[in-house]
């Protein structure tokens, strides 16, 4: 007899339905074909175990399961749960007149019992689009799925329950999520706030900027001058994700298996990968293509501390996903995308013992050690990052002042005000949101300038040897500075704040 089970593949993140056909007839032996690889092979022992201890069997017939598309490679264990059912119901022992509607996926224990599978959320996708009305898989992932509309997903514990349910003698209970209110009900701030930073008025003021118009930005200055503490607060200052946004990112959190049981993500991520970790962690890749580092920050924010110790090379394969806010992964078979579109926040020491020109400090670096350490960081990756601020230690009396500082939850309706204005700016933009986002031609439309501001720019260029890499950066953190003031117009003041945010472009900064 001959069966047909649905079950799912993820390539990037998106998934493909796989249909698992299993045949029954005369004869011996167990045949698995469609490119499975050693994980799928493996199945038919843990079937075997998981039907035996629960009073079923695998029949002693010719047994061949294909799982077709045949030219797409099937990876992992999620297929055991599909294949097994499918093996019942061609041996007549669950009924199955309505199989074709179910997708199927769940890795088995041997004693039948289910973990938990990745990807959950692109297959939910995937089955809604293509008209399957349920979706059998683990319990751990069923919140995840259950985030999809019109489609039922049934969250299961143990094969039991799959086949008591398939013949009727225990209908399994669908798990339901009313995405809406659970994204609107959750929508509390992180436990960093920006109340919590003493002093540094200038540096928030900064990070502020940064957030509004979506600005990357590289903090510089001694160790203990509160680098770290600025850059993990500054998810708590940026917009609430849109239910878009938090579906997207739900989708690549999926794939690798990060999504806790809460279902779907409502904060924003904050990435912040140690510096020993090679090029394909960050950017993703593998024999079997996964997101990196870079993608998992998608919608959040990209925090490298000590930006100089990274390999060069990690580095520079950052210079096409900070542009084109993608990645591209490449194979012989297939081609994969993964989304990227984060703010990157980067610290650094001036110098390897870290002090700049500071006659008190216990260690200091000579010219060339600093010009040498800097150099670490290539003139195209710094031409990426719209900010560079110096980060001087906080003192005492600061320090030990009781009162609190201005809180997230203020900066981050300023922030929120300035992003709708570059919203309704970019409304007809497609692949532009906010400012760090605006092209050459968006920026000599939206960034005109007075005669007063031309002649404080090219004063400041002169003056302060800026490079020209500097000019379009120092027009778009302008804008910025106009949209937190709601000025139509970028003015004089707009201009001078922002030729500050240039440190690194300075020429003698290390005399």
């Amino acid at each position: 007899m001959l069966v047909k089970t649905y079950g799912s593949a993820v390539f990037g993140v998106e998934a493909t339905t796989i249909t698992v056909e299993v045949n029954i007839d005369k004869g011996i032996g167990y045949h698995l074909v469609g490119l499975p690889d050693n994980a799928v092979r493996e199945s038919s022992y843990r079937i075997s175990a998981a039907l035996a201890n629960n009073n079923f069997k695998l029949p002693g017939k010719k047994i061949i399961i294909n799982m077709a598309p045949a030219d797409i490679r099937k990876e992992g264990a999620a297929y055991d749960l599909t294949i097994a059912i499918g093996i019942l119901a061609a041996s007549n022992q669950i009924n199955s007149p309505a199989i074709e509607e179910y997708i199927i996926m769940g890795e088995l224990s041997l004693d039948g019992s289910l973990q938990p599978i990745k990807g959950a959320l692109p297959i939910a996708i995937k089955a809604r689009e293509e008209g399957f009305k349920y979706f059998i898989l683990p319990k751990e992932n069923a919140k995840e799925a259950a985030i999809v509309n019109d489609l039922e997903v049934l969250g299961v514990s143990n094969i039991l329950e799959v086949i008591n349910h398939f013949n009727e003698t225990e209908k399994i209970t669908p798990t339901i999520v009313d995405t809406r209110a659970e994204f609107y009900k959750n929508l509390e701030f992180p436990e960093f706030d920006f109340a919590d930073v003493k002093g540094q008025e200038s540096i928030k003021r900064c990070m502020e900027i940064a957030a509004a118009g979506g600005h990357n930005i590289i903090l510089i200055g001694p160790p203990g001058a509160g680098k770290t503490m600025l850059a993990k607060r500054l998810p708590s200052i940026l917009p609430p994700m849109t239910l878009h946004e938090a579906l997207e990112t739900t989708k690549i959190h999926s794939v690798v298996g990060k999504v806790t049981n809460t279902g779907l993500m409502y904060q924003r991520p904050f990435r912040s990968p140690h510096h020993t970790i090679s090029d394909v962690a960050l950017v993703g890749g593998g024999q079997y293509p996964q997101p990196g580092e870079i993608s998992l920050a998608h919608n959040g924010v990209l925090f490298l501390d000590e930006l100089p110790e990274f390999k060069r090379s990690v580095l520079e394969v950052m210079r096409q996903p900070l542009e084109d806010r993608e990645v591209t992964i490449s194979r012989a078979r297939f081609t994969v995308n993964y989304p990227s579109s984060f703010m990157l926040v980067a610290s650094m020491n001036p110098s390897p013992s870290g002090y700049f020109n500071d006659e008190n400090s216990p260690v200091t670096s000579s010219p060339a050690e600093m010009q040498r350490y800097l150099s670490k960081i290539s003139g195209p990756l710094l031409d990426r990052i719209d900010i560079h601020i110096e980060v001087t230690p906080v003192p005492f009396d600061k320090l030990s002042d009781e009162r609190k500082g201005e809180n997230s939850t203020e900066i981050r309706e300023r922030v929120t005000q300035a992003r709708e204005i570059q919203s309704a700016r970019f409304k007809n933009h497609e692949n532009t949101h906010y400012n760090a986002q605006m092209s050459v031609k968006q920026i000599r439309n939206y960034c005109k300038l007075s005669t007063e501001s031309k002649n404080l720019l090219k004063n400041a260029m002169e003056q302060l040897n800026l490079s020209a890499r500097a000019y379009d950066r120092i027009l778009k953190v302008s804008r910025t500075i106009a949209d937190l003031d709601a000025s139509e117009n970028i003015r004089p003041n707009h201009i001078a704040e922002a030729i500050q945010y240039r440190s690194l472009d300075r020429e003698g900064w290390l005399s």
